[in-house]
């Protein structure tokens, strides 16, 4: 069976950010990766920063191939998510963020979550830890896939949108560490969307098609990966893991117009 996987990283300005994101993904446990970047960033570029290029150095070490592509001009991301999709090759492909941090079983536990759901997408939500203290009881309900993961439609303003609570601020931490629930017991529940983590089968996502309605948004958009979710779901199934397993570093968003959301204007 092939378990190969492309790590697919849309990145702009955050040269920083990328590096530390690369490290993670260096240590991981699933060893079959390939990474692609597609930079927007300005001037040079990511690679030229000394911090990237230190860890590209230290992945070609450990065999890790990485692939860093300058992709302008910059028509959103939407479009930016579909030029990644259309690098990949490998069966799975993990569409993760420029300032996430993984730990190190993370890809594994999604992977065979994946293929034990024979689902379209796993996700793991990213904790804000800036939010340790702030426990919200009301936010951090939580409902588990009992069996197998069957197809879901949800769409904004039913009440399924509102499990996107869940994974605001650190309401998922809070909920992992009250019910005690370990990496050896990874559970997987329902979700409205993921950002910033998930892992799709690659051709479902192309059957339900990828990113490929970003010329029918305007460039300053958000919600690209949304929508694509709720468009697998709806004909495959998708869950959340828990332990999640990802952090988001809680960097200053590069995406600074967001007047259309895509699963709001798009069906």
């Amino acid at each position: 069976m092939n378990d190969a996987i492309d790590v697919l990283i849309p990145t702009c300005n955050r040269a920083a950010a990328l590096a530390v994101t690369l490290t993670a993904l260096a240590a991981q446990t699933q060893r079959h990766l390939r990474v692609v970047v597609s930079d927007q960033s300005d001037g040079e570029g990511a690679a030229a920063s000394g911090e990237v290029r230190a860890v590209l150095r230290y992945m070609a070490a450990l065999g890790l191939q990485v692939d860093m592509l300058r992709h302008l001009p910059r028509r959103g991301m939407a479009e930016q998510r579909a030029f990644l999709l259309a690098q990949a090759r490998a069966p799975c492909c993990l569409f993760l963020d420029d300032d996430v941090i993984i730990e190190s079983d993370l890809i594994e536990r999604m992977a065979r979550t994946l293929r034990q759901q024979r689902c379209g997408f796993v996700g793991s939500a990213l904790h804000g830890l800036s939010h340790a203290h702030d426990v919200r009881p009301h936010q951090q309900a939580i409902d588990f896939w009992e069996g197998q993961v069957e197809p879901e439609v949800v769409a904004p303003g039913g009440s399924a949108w509102e499990r996107h609570h869940l994974h605001s601020a650190a309401n998922l931490f809070h909920v992992q560490r009250r019910l005690d629930i370990g990496r050896d017991a990874t559970r997987a529940y329902r979700v409205a969307w993921i950002g910033g983590c998930v892992l799709f089968d690659t051709a479902k996502l192309r059957a339900a098609g990828g990113f490929d309605f970003w010329n029918a948004l305007p460039a300053d958009h958000c919600g690209e990966d949304v929508l694509a979710q709720l468009r697998v779901m709806a004909r495959w199934g998708g869950c959340g893991i828990i332990p999640s397993g990802a952090y988001h570093m809680e960097l200053p968003t590069t995406v600074l117009s967001r007047r259309v959301d895509a699963p709001r204007v798009l069906p």
